[in-house]
């Protein structure tokens, strides 16, 4: 099936960590909230879906914005986290690139949710059938690794004690999978976008100096991969790690700039995918 993978981290390991973990999430990234909310122009009673919407941050605050708003995610569990915290507001559970979606809809938004679909160019295909001839697609997602150190900090100085732990492939479904801008431009053009502007965003994160080892014990890939560890091996893991995010100390936060890129489009005359 497709996006089997995705469906299944972020339904189980992962999905959970997200809903365990929502506030400090919010509190992270609450400049990258803020920094697409500005970019967007919703108009009150507009129809809006938010694609990977996680527990539902940002679907909430375009809600306050007098939208519509859908918040749509592959992931029962964190579909389930959204519901709890905002229980007047609309969830379903959608693979944005196989299922049919209860648009139409004025604009599309999504914070760091589409770069992890088998067929990107379907997806957005989908999501441009979902779409009003004069809608908006608005998204962040994430540039490269080598302008985000910060996101691979902890998986760098843990591989001496993992050497089973998976590299990222930059290419394949997930965080990076659209960090050359070119590629973005092509999925998008291909799948029945056009007026596409890609310019680079770079946002301020910050979150408490004493959340850090619970952020990399149980998030991101080396959260995936050490929960499953014995308990020796976990401490020399903790051990190596943590003095490897000194840079990013400042007093009782840990703060590093999130990289990314600002992506819009509307739609062309045709779709394609």
């Amino acid at each position: 099936m497709a996006n089997e993978d995705m469906r299944q981290r972020w339904t189980d390991v992962s999905g959970r960590a997200w809903v365990e973990h929502q506030r400090l999430f919010d509190r992270m990234l609450a400049g990258v909230t803020r920094h697409l909310l500005a970019a967007l122009d919703v108009e009150h009673g507009e129809r809006v879906i938010d694609v990977g919407c996680g527990t539902g941050t940002l679907t909430g605050a375009v809600a306050d914005l007098g939208a519509h708003v859908v918040g749509a995610d592959i992931s029962p569990t964190m579909v389930e986290g959204a519901r709890r915290r905002f229980p007047d507001l609309d969830f379903v559970v959608a693979d944005a690139q196989l299922d049919p979606l209860p648009g139409p809809f004025d604009q599309i938004v999504s914070r760091f949710g589409v770069m992890f679909f088998d067929d990107p160019v379907a997806a957005f295909a989908n999501l441009r059938r979902a779409a009003t001839k004069d809608a908006e697609l608005r998204f962040l997602s994430w540039r490269g690794p080598a302008e985000n150190p910060f996101m691979l900090v902890a998986e760098r100085a843990a591989a001496p004690f993992l050497p089973g732990m998976p590299p990222r492939d930059p290419d394949a479904p997930g965080q990076f999978m659209f960090a050359d801008a070119r590629r973005v431009e092509r999925i998008l053009a291909d799948s029945g976008w056009a007026d596409i502007v890609i310019e680079p965003a770079d946002v301020e994160c910050r979150f408490p100096a004493d959340e850090l080892v619970r952020w990399f014990t149980q998030l991101g890939p080396l959260g995936r991969v050490l929960h499953e560890a014995d308990g020796p091996t976990r401490n020399r893991i903790i051990d190596a790690v943590r003095p490897a995010y000194d840079a990013f100390v400042h007093g009782d936060e840990i703060r590093f700039n999130a990289a990314a890129w600002l992506v819009v489009a509307r739609p062309s005359g045709e779709t394609r995918g």
